[in-house]
């Protein structure tokens, strides 16, 4: 099983999963145009997608989903209440899931996970190859003993730490942002993705992504530290998404 991502914070966010001769894209929000411009970095055009799963309905993680759809023809799988918030002249390519029932594309098999944030039905996903488990969290306030479960055992997670909580508290976003981002139903800080990792199983871990970082509100000077010492790991061992280039290939291996 193999992972990337072709951007990652709140200017776009898109995800790649491949195993076997599926490759699914989680989110797309870039302009489909951007999408495909960073599709072929990886080698990849958007006809070799099996589908898009969007996670909730926010501009930058659904902002192409509408063309993708429509000029490739890509299914689109999403929980009902994201679904009703997605575009009527796509609905006939909307797949509908169950945030509490695994299912399968292709070769991929997806256990989503409901998550608090503040969307209309937002979901998280674990990828299983049905030997290794890659998990996703991003776009989420709080932590849940459901997520804590979920995410125990994972091969590879890509993981938000979205703020430094005193950066966010002194910056210049307006004080009503600042509650939306840091409460209950925003976005995870440093110390929280930190105090998951130390909670969840991480014995099997191959690969660890700091994702969803935020430009204004913090940066990987002070995130990397904090989860390597979460997971007793070096420095240069922890991954960091970012919002340009976001990462290349990682692979999942047998050991």
């Amino acid at each position: 099983m193999r992972f990337a991502s072709l951007g990652s914070g709140s200017r776009g966010n898109a995800t790649l999963v491949t195993y076997g001769k599926t490759t699914v894209m989680i989110d797309c929000g870039f302009s489909a145009r951007e999408a495909e411009k960073r599709l072929q970095q990886f080698n990849m055009r958007a006809q070799d997608l099996a589908a898009v799963l969007v996670t909730h309905e926010h501009a930058d993680h659904m902002a192409g989903v509408r063309v993708m759809a429509r000029k490739f023809g890509l299914p689109i799988y999403a929980t009902p209440g994201t679904a009703g918030c997605l575009p009527d002249d796509i609905r006939g390519s909307i797949r509908e899931f169950n945030c509490h029932e695994r299912f399968a594309i292709g070769d991929i098999e997806v256990e989503p996970f409901p998550v608090p944030h503040d969307a209309r039905e937002p979901s998280q996903f674990v990828f299983s190859s049905g030997s290794h488990r890659l998990g996703l969290l991003t776009d989420v306030g709080s932590i849940t003993p459901l997520i804590e479960q979920t995410l125990s055992g994972c091969d590879a997670l890509l993981l938000e730490a979205n703020h430094d909580m005193l950066m966010l508290e002194q910056g210049e976003y307006p004080e009503h942002l600042k509650r939306r981002v840091g409460g209950r139903l925003g976005h995870l800080n440093n110390v929280q993705s930190a105090s998951l990792l130390e909670k969840i199983d991480t014995s099997k871990l191959q690969h660890i992504m700091a994702m969803h970082i935020s430009e204004k509100n913090n940066c990987p000077s002070i995130v990397v530290p904090l989860l390597a010492d979460a997971l007793g790991c070096e420095h240069d061992w922890i991954g960091v998404a970012d919002q340009d280039a976001g990462f290349g290939w990682r692979e999942i291996t047998n050991r």
